[in-house]
This record gives structure tokens, C-alpha cells and sequence, in this order.
């Protein structure tokens, strides 16, 4: 593996010294996982009782992909990603989305300076390498259009110039399931842009009660601090992982379930549409992630299984009567996952 390549150990520091070129692809998989079980730990110690959308958080990261956050506030969304961009020492940013917002303060626009007499391009928050966007759902659907090429292209056009963005690059919005005065809904574009949607729900007793002790010991009013937290990763290491993330074998078989899981939604009782093939490739390289994170060398059908929920949940929309007799759509992709055979071993 080359110096550019390489990944510090389990528990260095960032400024690791990099290993030599000939480390296998057994021992560069086995450092992955060690690196990333330690990132995990590390983000389980700022935000307590989440363990489940920390897990699915990386998997997004590691596939390079985007991620929607719903969940009531207070629940520690924003400090998931303040803590995620502590741990590799990226950089953060954040947009607070409202009614009022422009397209341009998501992008960036030109501003004329009188000294040289030229217009000069002016960017805007969307570059960076953890962008979180808080209450997407409060912006017009113009504003939410600002990200789409940036979300899906890495790259953003202004006046005419396409820049790219810094690697790694990821968008984590968030969205509060309860309020609806004052929100748009986010068009079927950009939800299809985004690899997960994830359910943060409320911590449990034991957990809570933890968070409370430690909330109520910091030095900050009512969150935790994340100065803490160590700097697991470099900024180029992430581009690292992600590239040994898309390597880990997957079988033929294994690929064919996942085709037919997504396939499956577009005619199953209980949804009006299905998802389509993005779903199909945001499932597999979500579960080559997953596969990654517990240390495993390929992928098997539980790790398409364990992704299935979160890709497709945003993809499908559930038959009006469902809803009328209060089912969800997670209730309906359970009994999907249930019925539809997966290849044995």
C-alpha cells in the first residue's frame, strides 16, 4: 500500500507514520476494521443510547453516501456530526434551513470587488466534508434543489464554473417528524439522493439516565463536549476506506437477493410505488459497509437484510388506507424482507 494509502493503527494518532507498500489486502482489511471499530466506539462516547444510527451513520460514510436524519429535537443530531468530523479531523459546516433561505447561501454566488473591478465567486457552506443541513424540511423547494448537483455530482456550478468540492464529501440532513407548519416536503430527487434514512429515536432508561449524568457534569448548559473525542482518521484516509469498502467481495447470489429485494417494492401490496435501481446500488454498497464494520470479508444476506430498512424506507410510499389504519411502511418492508428468499449458504 502506498504512503498516500495508508491508514493509521487502531487507537494512533492521525499523524500515524504510514506502513510499508506491501502490506497485504488481508492485513490492509483487518486495519480497516480495526480503524473503524475504534471510530465507533469513539462517536458511542458523545452520543450515548444511538448506537444503531452511529452503525448506519458509518456505513453511509464508507459507501460515500448521504444520510437524512429524522427524529424529534434534542436527540443529538447535530452533535453526531460535530462529533464524526472531530474524529477524522474534516471539515465541518452547518446550515440552518428556513423559509427565507436563498439558493446562493447554500452554494455560494459572485461578488463584485471594486478594487480589482471583477466579479469574484464566493462559496458557500456546501464546501466542505460534513455538511449538516438541520431542518432540510423548513426550505423551499428551490433552496433543497441547491444540493442536488452538489449531492450527487460532488461539485457545485457557479456563474458558469464547475467546482468540486473537498474528499471525502457527505451531507447529513435532519428533519423533525412532529412539526409541519412551515415545512415543504422534500421532493421524490432529492430523497432518492440520499443512501439512508435513518430513525433516531429516544435513548433507553438506562442510557438516558447516563446521558443525563454526563450532560449535567460538562461545562456546556445542556449537550455533551466532543473536545474529547480523539482524531482516529486523516481526511485522506476516508477515500482509503471507502475504495476497501467497494473491494469486499460480494457473492453472485448475493448480488441477485439484493436486486430482488429492491424489484420486490414496486409490486408489493401495501406500496403505491416501488424504489428504483439507485436503491439497488445504495443496498449493495450499503451492506458491503456493514460487512466492513462487524470485520467481515465478504457480504452476506444479514448485512443486505440489516441495510434494507433504512435505503428503502424513503424510496417506497405506503397505500393511503395503510396509513389510515396507522401502519408504517418500516411494518410493510419487515414482512418484504420475511417473505422474499434469500440465497443459503
Amino acid at each position: 500500500m502506498s504512503e498516500e494509502s495508508s491508514l493509521p493503527l487502531d487507537g494512533e494518532p492521525a499523524a500515524a507514520t504510514p506502513q510499508p507498500a506491501t502490506e497485504t489486502a488481508a492485513s490492509q482489511l483487518q486495519r480497516a476494521t480495526q480503524l473503524v471499530q475504534a471510530l465507533r466506539e469513539e462517536l458511542g462516547k458523545a452520543l450515548i443510547g444511538q448506537q444503531t444510527v452511529i452503525d448506519d451513520v458509518l456505513c453511509a460514510l464508507l459507501a460515500g453516501g448521504h444520510v437524512l436524519i429524522e427524529g424529534v429535537p434534542g436527540l443529538g443530531k447535530t452533535l453526531l456530526v460535530r462529533a464524526l468530523a472531530r474524529c477524522f479531523g474534516g471539515q465541518f459546516a452547518r446550515i440552518q434551513f428556513t423559509p427565507d433561505l436563498m439558493p446562493s447561501d447554500v452554494t455560494g454566488h459572485a461578488v463584485y470587488d471594486l478594487a480589482s473591478e471583477q466579479f469574484k465567486l464566493r462559496r458557500g457552506p456546501v464546501f466542505t466534508n460534513l455538511l449538516l443541513a438541520d431542518e432540510i424540511n423548513r426550505a423551499p423547494a428551490k433552496t433543497q434543489a441547491a444540493l442536488l448537483e452538489v449531492m450527487q455530482e460532488r461539485q457545485v456550478t457557479l456563474e458558469g464554473n464547475a467546482l468540486a468540492v473537498p474528499r471525502p464529501f457527505m451531507v447529513l440532513a435532519t428533519q423533525n417528524p412532529i412539526d409541519q407548519e412551515g415545512t415543504y416536503p422534500l421532493p421524490e430527487a432529492e430523497l432518492d439522493r440520499f443512501m439512508l434514512k435513518l430513525r433516531m429515536d429516544y435513548p433507553a432508561h438506562a442510557e438516558e439516565l447516563e446521558l443525563v449524568r454526563q450532560v449535567t457534569r460538562s461545562a456546556r448548559s445542556d449537550m455533551l463536549e466532543v473536545t474529547a473525542l480523539r482524531p482516529l482518521l486523516r481526511e485522506r484516509d476516508v477515500p482509503v476506506l471507502q475504495k476497501i469498502c467497494a473491494e469486499l467481495p460480494i457473492d453472485a447470489q448475493v448480488l441477485d437477493y439484493a436486486v430482488r429485494l429492491v424489484r420486490a417494492t414496486r409490486d408489493w401490496p401495501g406500496l403505491v410505488f416501488g424504489a428504483g435501481p439507485r436503491a439497488s446500488i445504495a443496498l449493495v454498497r450499503c451492506a458491503r459497509a456493514r460487512a466492513l464494520l462487524r470485520g467481515g470479508e465478504f457480504v452476506t444476506p444479514d448485512d443486505l437484510k440489516a441495510c434494507a430498512p433504512a435505503v428503502l424506507r424513503h424510496r417506497v410510499r405506503l397505500a393511503p388506507e395503510l396509513e389510515i389504519e396507522g401502519q408504517d411502511v418500516d411494518r410493510v418492508l419487515a414482512q418484504l424482507l420475511d417473505q422474499v428468499a434469500a440465497p443459503r449458504s
